[in-house]
């Protein structure tokens, strides 16, 4: 029997609905298609599908072996494709995950031009503030801002952020401007917690060889980029945004900046995906792709010689 054939056949099957339209849709003879489901239930001593005169149905182990199938197949062809001339034009579904800031301001506005390029890939965009894990979740590559905590990942370090202090004019009428980061203590923040580990994030502040980094007072603390901008701009306190984000609503007055002579610690942005994706022509594109969209904008790209990782990232909330 010939595993791969044979995992082919099952998952035609599956799609189908039934032996008579897997058979026609692969140009096989319909015994030969149940010949083969019928050793690959023997080989792995589990029945894959349940079998009636109206219908087929998958059992639980055959809807698990089915998504394995899928993936193991996928990556075949992704082999193959990375070795061929169509890795010149990469085709197929493409699974993305980046934070939800990030995406909205910087990735969607830029699609059209990489679907200009690569007219037959089908991309999903997962937009969370939360950190996937790639494997379990099928995810053929993430977009992650901050240190990387997963050695099983590659990473290849695409763009770097760096943020900006600023708050409403309405909470500054109300609170007054502070001075120095050491005033902070006695306003307002709106605070940013992890999703995965519950931790509330410090801020830090650099100038002239002084570096303060300190956990602020809030009456509030999210844990998403959306809710994050909603709170500052609801005045519920000062906020710390990357520059990209922050530049339309400090030009247009709705936040004004504060403690302009600090900065604070560069964000250094990735791309990661697993190990297995290294010869996707796929995930290869899109990293290009994202490269170049980043080193060609003014707030992203890279400097000559990159700072190390911020050591409190404002994790996938970018």
């Amino acid at each position: 029997m010939n595993k791969l054939q044979a995992m082919e056949v099952f998952v035609q099957v599956v799609d189908a609905g039934g032996f008579t339209r897997a058979a026609d849709n692969m140009q096989l003879p319909k015994a030969t298609v149940s010949t083969l489901i019928q050793s690959l239930e023997a080989a792995l001593s589990v029945k894959l599908l349940h079998r009636t005169t109206r219908q087929v149905s998958v059992t639980a182990d055959g809807a698990a072996y089915y998504e394995r199938c899928l993936r193991i197949l996928s990556d075949v062809r992704e082999a193959e494709e990375s070795l061929s001339r169509t890795r010149l034009s990469p085709s197929g579904r493409l699974r993305v995950d980046a934070p939800t800031g990030l995406s909205s301001d910087v990735l969607i506005p830029a699609l059209p031009d990489f679907f200009v390029r690569y007219p037959d890939i089908q991309l999903e965009l997962g937009c969370s503030d939360r950190t996937v894990d790639l494997i379990e979740e099928g995810v053929d590559c993430a977009v992650r801002g901050g240190q990387l905590g997963d050695s099983n990942l590659i990473a290849r370090r695409v763009g770097i952020l760096q943020f900006v202090t600023c708050a409403t004019p309405d909470y500054l009428s109300r609170y007054g401007r502070p001075a120095h980061p050491d005033e902070l203590i006695r306003h307002r923040c709106v605070n940013y917690f992890s999703s995965r580990t519950g931790k509330l994030f410090d801020w830090d502040f650099s100038r002239d060889g002084e570096r303060i980094q300190v956990a602020l007072p809030g009456h509030i603390a999210v844990n998403d980029t959306n809710a994050y901008t909603a709170a500052g701009l609801a005045g519920l306190g000062i906020v710390q945004m990357p520059n990209f984000m922050m530049e339309p609503m400090l030009a247009d007055g709705r936040f004004e900046q504060l403690l302009a002579d600090w900065s604070t610690d560069p964000l250094p942005v990735h791309v990661v995906y697993p190990q297995n994706r290294h010869l996707s022509a796929k995930v290869r594109v899109f990293v290009e792709w994202v490269a170049e969209l980043f080193s060609n904008h003014p707030g992203m790209r890279l400097p000559k010689a990159a700072p190390p990782a911020r050591p409190t990232p404002f994790e996938v909330a970018i």
